[in-house]
């Protein structure tokens, strides 16, 4: 493998990890999508799945470890903040905030994806950097990259209340304001069979409160309660 190939990793290192590898392909590797190897069988074999694997080990201990250490909570609520700290939009976005989006390796198919698909590559990538931080430098640079970028967020997170499940505190709202259950209404339903795109609306009464987007049904739903939550919030300001 050239230099010229090679620097730009070394460099996102440097100024974005605060180090550089000893094993670069490591790194190259965790941001390497399974399409890119796909389309480049002479050149490429490895791709960042099984450090993907190792990664979401790692971060589910890490952020695990920190709840329990800091709040005295119960079971269910320690994991409702899990679940919203290592979901794929949360760890997606901070694929976007370390800046690796344009070192990933993918199909050009697979660049010309749906955002959703793309957020989740982005995720995947997120774990597998995780995997190669913690084989390259160990469990503790592991942490201290997964309480920069994931940990850090959880004060923004209780402060939303966007660790609860979104379609329950809906309920909960719109009983409490409008004495009305939502209601989620088919919007639209395209693409073919295996790769249909679900838009839903939530009604409370007959005011649609807002709109969601998803590859299935429920996650277009949760994705319409949130909007829904977001402009109970913005009326109450």
């Amino acid at each position: 493998m050239s230099g010229m190939q090679v620097e730009p990793y070394q460099e996102f290192a440097r100024k974005s990890l605060g180090f550089e590898f000893n094993d670069i392909q490591l790194l190259i590797t965790a941001l390497t999508h399974r399409s890119y190897v796909n389309e480049h069988k002479k050149s490429v074999s490895q791709h960042n799945e099984r450090l993907e694997f190792l990664g979401d080990a790692v971060l589910e201990l890490v952020v695990t470890d920190y709840l329990y250490k800091s709040f005295n909570e119960t079971e269910g609520i320690l994991t409702s903040w899990r679940a919203s700290l290592v979901r794929t939009e949360s760890i997606g976005a901070a694929g976007v905030e370390v800046g690796y989006e344009p070192l990933v390796r993918m199909s050009r198919g697979e660049k010309q994806g749906s955002d959703r698909a793309r957020q989740q590559i982005l995720a995947n990538a997120f774990e597998a950097v995780i995997g190669a931080i913690y084989l390259e430098r160990g469990y503790e640079a592991a942490s201290d990259f997964i309480h920069k970028y994931i940990i850090s967020k959880l004060g923004g997170i209780l402060e939303s209340g966007s660790w609860r499940d979104p379609k329950s505190h809906l309920q909960e709202v719109s009983q409490r304001i409008d004495s009305q259950t939502p209601q989620y209404r088919m919007i639209e339903e395209v693409g073919p069979d295996h790769d249909k795109i679900f838009t839903l609306g939530v009604y409370v009464g007959d005011k649609l409160m807002g709109t969601g987007s998803g590859p299935s049904k429920q996650i277009a739903q949760q994705q319409a309660a949130q909007a829904a939550l977001e402009a109970y919030s913005r009326q109450s300001n």
